[in-house]
């Protein structure tokens, strides 16, 4: 999913930055590719997959053309911070792989 995803956020913001938009709209591809990265790398996941998220919200309501892919590269940005950057990941081997652990012991209930 992290690949999938970082690769069309880089994909479709690299035209952006060649500097033939607008200034806002360059800015907003740079930060667009920039997330890409950290995603497609494991980085910040809980920070880059809400700028995913924001970013292509206003492409969404901004930009003519069909709102899916934004609306599915948003979507898929916030799953991406609330699952986590995965176990291959550079914050993985910075801070670890996260684990819940749920305990499988029977709860035993008294009848009055």
């Amino acid at each position: 999913m992290r690949l999938v995803a970082s690769t069309a956020l880089i994909y479709s913001g690299i035209p952006g930055l060649r500097g033939e938009s607008q200034l806002g709209r360059v800015v907003l591809d740079a930060l667009a590719t920039g997330a890409g990265l950290f995603l497609l790398a494991g980085l910040w996941t809980p920070v880059a997959g809400p700028v995913v998220a924001v970013i292509e919200l206003w492409y969404t309501f901004s930009q003519p053309g069909d709102p899916l892919i934004r609306i599915l590269l948003g979507t898929v940005g916030v799953a991406l911070a609330l699952v986590g950057p995965g176990k291959w990941s550079v914050d993985a081997r910075l801070f670890g792989w996260k684990r819940i652990n749920i305990p499988t012991g029977r709860v035993s209930r008294s009848h009055h």
